[in-house]
């Protein structure tokens, strides 16, 4: 196996846990901690990513090689990999839950090429001292929902982690899919996660929590050098690596909020539900993180949730997502007050991230519905098109791939019936629908542009093709029984989200009625 470029800075500029055993505890006055994958019986590599490999220098070869499989089962270290798990807390359904950290990821450290720097993680591989009273493992199919969907995402053009592959372990696991009592021996696997920085709200709040401000200092100056170097490189004001000044904290602090806003309004555009938003689970770079039960729209409606553990309260259904990310970006922001003579600057950081918000997600709704700019009283029209679509139960992915060829000269429904779940729901709302359309026909009219430019440019914004969960499920069930094939044939579909595919047609179809209840496919939980 050929050297690969490994610069550990995390591990090398910030402050470790002195204790090197591996047993649950309380980390203070550090931000990691020395840990070794715990070895599996009989890894075997079930899929990769080709992309990725190719992002980080890797070849074919590299990814077929003997201890490169080895690395990724979190059986060995490669030369200049080093592992270790990271410390920080978060909010959990809204209640501070304390000290959290890498119960499962562990870190094989920062690999280098082209000048790009990529973290590695492995999730699945074994206890870590913040494993609390879990095993540190994970099921194949949290597993392989993981990886795939940190590919679909990608490719979607929504931000995210990547995957760069999908080991099974050879060993079962123990897990209580629902939490009701009835746990289940399980196949392991292991996902590499691959992405700038895993760094996340909850590691600057645990140590504001603690009153550890001189590690925060060092944390945000640490961060903001290596994660936002770009960024860094268009501001006046100098970075003091451990003493950050006021106001860049704050132009930082503005800076994620942008971020966090054109992220969820990504989620918006496509349809995603992340499912846990909790603030552990948020990327200080804007990136979609941890897929555990996220899912994706289908019969539009706004208070879904694919979690099950959030069926009662739906605190992170769909169309709360804007809401519970100002929520965090507060929780980060009360962090950093610690730090600040006052919030001015942070309350002004919290209101741009509603000003980008707002902004992104009209780009993406002028984009959906084919509209030449947007004017005030589209946002009546487009609440009442998602109001008939949650009543009469009509798929977001459909209505939306094929609203483009109806016959705005002579607008009816029946262009769209394919959308519909139901044939009650098509027949209650068919006078209304056709009514919207006829306005959505007159407001097209308005507009110069061709039909063919308004086509592909409504083709942009509205993938034919997505991660619907009974797809992942039913790869999931093949993948039980070793076969691999769906997971490479969804792996290929969704590199092309947006563009229609030969034989592919099945693809593209609305969730089977089956599915409407199954497990793995409506019912998702964060046993993993």
């Amino acid at each position: 196996m050929r050297k690969l470029n490994f610069d550990n800075r995390f591990c090398r500029e910030l402050p470790s846990d002195p204790i090197t055993s591996n047993y649950t505890r309380q980390v203070k006055g550090a931000l990691w901690s020395s840990v070794a994958p715990t070895p599996v019986s009989a890894p075997s590599l079930m899929a990769y990513s080709g992309p990725v490999a190719e992002m980080l220098g890797l070849t074919e070869a590299d990814i077929h090689h003997p201890a490169m499989l080895n690395a990724l089962a979190g059986n060995q270290l490669l030369e200049g990999m080093q592992s270790y798990a990271t410390c920080y807390g978060g909010h959990q359904f809204g209640n501070w839950a304390g000290q959290l950290g890498d119960g499962r990821a562990i870190y094989l450290g920062e690999l280098v090429h082209n000048t790009q720097r990529f973290e590695l993680q492995l999730k699945g591989a074994g206890e870590t001292p913040y494993s609390r009273r879990a095993d540190g493992r994970a099921v194949l199919r949290s597993s392989l929902r993981e990886f795939l969907c940190s590919e679909a995402m990608h490719y979607l053009g929504v931000p995210t982690t990547r995957a760069l592959s999908l080991v099974r372990t050879g060993d079962q696991v123990v897990r209580d899919m629902f939490y009701d009592g009835n746990p289940q021996m399980e196949q392991g696997a292991i996902v590499c996660r691959v992405a700038p920085s895993f760094t996340r709200f909850g590691h600057f709040e645990l140590l504001a929590s603690r009153g550890e401000l001189a590690l925060l200092k060092q944390l945000i100056g640490f961060t903001i050098d290596r994660d936002f170097n770009d960024w860094l490189k268009q501001q006046a004001q100098p970075l003091l690596k451990d003493d950050p000044a006021t106001a860049l904290i704050e132009a930082w602090f503005t800076e994620v909020c942008e971020r966090t806003a054109r992220m969820i309004a990504h989620w918006m555009r496509v349809g995603f539900v992340h499912g846990v938003m909790n603030t552990d689970n948020m990327s200080i770079t804007g990136l979609t993180i941890d897929y555990g039960p996220y899912g994706w729209v289908d019969n539009f409606d706004p208070g879904w949730t694919p979690n099950t553990t959030d069926a009662q309260g739906r605190r992170y259904c769909f169309g709360r997502q804007h809401d519970i990310g100002r929520w965090n970006l507060e929780r980060l922001a009360d962090a950093l007050s610690t730090l600040l003579p006052d919030a001015v600057g942070l309350n002004h950081a919290l209101d741009q991230y509603e000003s980008v918000y707002t902004q992104s997600l009209i780009d993406a709704l002028v984009g959906k519905f084919g509209l030449d700019a947007w004017q005030d009283e589209d946002g009546e029209m487009i609440n009442r098109c998602f109001e008939l679509m949650t009543r009469a139960e009509v798929d977001m992915t459909l209505f939306f791939t094929h609203l483009p060829h109806v016959n705005l000269a002579k607008p009816e429904v029946s262009d769209l019936k394919v959308a519909f779940y139901t044939d009650q729901g098509y027949k209650n709302f068919e006078a209304d629908f056709n009514d919207w359309l006829v306005h959505y026909a007159q407001r097209i009219s308005q507009s110069s542009e061709p039909a063919e430019a308004r086509h592909t440019r409504m083709a942009k914004h509205n993938p034919r093709y997505v991660l619907r969960n009974y797809l992942a499920q039913e790869a999931i069930d093949l993948a039980e029984q070793g076969d691999n094939s769906m997971i490479e044939t969804l792996l290929t579909l969704l590199q092309n989200p947006y563009t229609q595919q030969t034989g592919m047609e099945k693809f593209e179809e609305k969730r089977p009625d089956w599915a409407r209840h199954k497990a793995g496919c409506s019912m998702l939980s964060c046993s993993s």
